[in-house]
């Protein structure tokens, strides 16, 4: 029923955007992105790609030119090749913002052209410090039918500046990010390279309809906490195709913190994620949480290779959390050189402040990892639950796991209860314990409808 639903949507999206494919997962109801009506090259509005020339104004009077077309069919804003400086720019609805190739938008590293604005309502203040957070260098708010593509343009963020502030813990605000969508649905951004992002890459938070596809995203593995694409209390979101070498996570589901999460309350759910490379120097390819206050849940993953890092797969929760993770699907993975391959631990992440509630407690469960193959791997799994509310029906099935000499042992395991078939090398005990029925929990959902049982 979600599926038809989220179809039905779908298919209300202006003639910018059309969907083709009758398959079963979220990717496969494929966009077909269609010309605007009208178009414009952003030297038009005065802009030069010199590397130097600031061209935030032109970028903020070119959009402001093609709101008029909103309700003409939209428009494109074309950037041709160039190095085209910008400061924070935000975008409009019914548009495409086009990169040709060797086009580059580079984000300004004076602070002074990035705005502060309020903090995420979902967070309460910003992540990294109390207070505001500068605003993205390209930002859509409460928009509809918004399109960021090209033939591989490059959207560089220039964030060595900002990886040094934050090292030396000289930033008066948290870290802006390269794209931020808020409030939005019906966004697509698609055949593009994210380079250096001062934090995250990709950040659609309290949107729907999301689809990010044939992106590489990089940063250097000594740029601290940069994360890769982020859907946070987001819903419908296809990630595919995908290329990303970050500092820390490569793909991090969230959806807010503590109690303002909990009182927020929108989850990240109904999220389809495949065919991707993942790689994260310090964290872990593919992450949920810790931030998950407002539940994640109904996540398909599938066709992931992990490699050259230091966690593959990693839950993430801790006491005041609240919220929940659940019913999640990861099958046909296939890792290379990862310290820890799995992990789920209930002792991660800090608080926003002092009026967190300890006693919300997060409820983990429900969670399939099936048809893993691991090579050069130090610790096959790590599992710590909480001792107050236990992570339950963790389910693995046909997972081999190649352990190196340097290993000082295959699985930890604690206040975690699951089953586990043909699980190599042989698992805690933990999780071949009959709690709950484990078994039966495990495999009927996984059994429910084919591979698109988590949707």
């Amino acid at each position: 029923m979600k599926m038809l639903v989220a179809l039905l949507l779908l298919l209300t999206l202006s003639n910018a955007v059309k969907i083709n494919g009758e398959e079963d997962g979220l990717c496969d109801y494929k966009l077909t992105l269609e010309p605007r009506p009208h178009s414009v090259t952003i030297s038009e509005f005065g802009a030069v790609g010199d590397g130097k020339t600031l061209n935030t104004i032109a970028f903020q009077n070119a959009i402001f030119y093609l709101k008029s077309f909103a309700d003409k069919g939209g428009a494109q804003l074309y950037v041709p090749p160039g190095r085209w400086l910008t400061g924070s720019i935000n975008l409009t609805s019914h548009l495409t913002l086009f990169l040709e190739k060797g086009a580059v938008i580079l984000g300004s590293q004076d602070p002074s052209h990035w705005e502060v604005v309020e903090p995420l309502p979902s967070y309460g203040r910003g992540i990294e410090l109390p207070g505001g957070r500068y605003r993205s260098l390209i930002n859509g708010y409460m928009l509809h039918d918004v399109v960021i593509t090209g033939d591989n343009g490059t959207i560089d963020g220039q964030g060595s500046v900002w990886w040094d502030w934050y090292s030396s813990h000289s930033l008066n605000y948290s870290r802006p990010h390269l794209v931020e969508f808020v409030a939005s649905d019906y966004v697509v951004v698609s055949n593009l390279t994210f380079l250096n992002a001062p934090a995250y890459n990709i950040h659609p938070v309290y949107c729907s309809n999301v689809h990010v596809q044939n992106v590489s995203v990089s940063a250097p593995p000594e740029s601290p906490h940069t994360v890769g694409i982020v859907p946070d209390s987001s819903d419908n979101v296809c990630i595919e195709d995908c290329i990303i070498k970050m500092g820390y996570d490569a793909i991090a589901l969230k959806s807010g913190w503590d109690e303002y999460g909990i009182s927020y309350g929108r989850p990240t759910t109904d999220v389809h994620i495949r065919r991707v490379h993942l790689q994260s120097s310090s964290g872990s390819s593919l992450a949920f949480g810790s931030e998950m206050s407002g539940g994640i849940s109904n996540v398909l993953v599938e066709h992931i290779h992990l490699y050259h890092s230091f966690s593959g797969i990693e839950f993430r929760t801790t006491k005041g959390r609240g919220g929940y993770i659940e019913r999640i699907i990861i099958s046909d993975v296939k890792m290379e050189n990862i310290y820890l391959a799995l992990a789920a631990t209930g002792q991660c992440g800090s608080h926003p402040d002092e009026k967190y509630d300890p006693s919300a407690l997060p409820s983990l469960g429900h969670i399939t990892l099936r048809d893993v193959i691991g090579t050069n791997i130090t610790i096959a799994g790590h599992f710590t639950g909480i001792q107050e509310s236990p992570f339950t029906s963790i389910c693995l099935s046909n997972v081999s796991l190649s352990i190196n000499s340097g290993s000082p042992t295959s699985w930890v395991c604690s206040n975690v209860f699951g089953f586990t078939e043909s699980v190599f090398p042989e698992p805690c005990p933990d999780l071949e314990s009959s709690y709950s029925n484990s078994s039966s929990d495990c495999f009927s959902f996984l059994h429910l409808n084919g591979k698109a049982a988590a949707l």
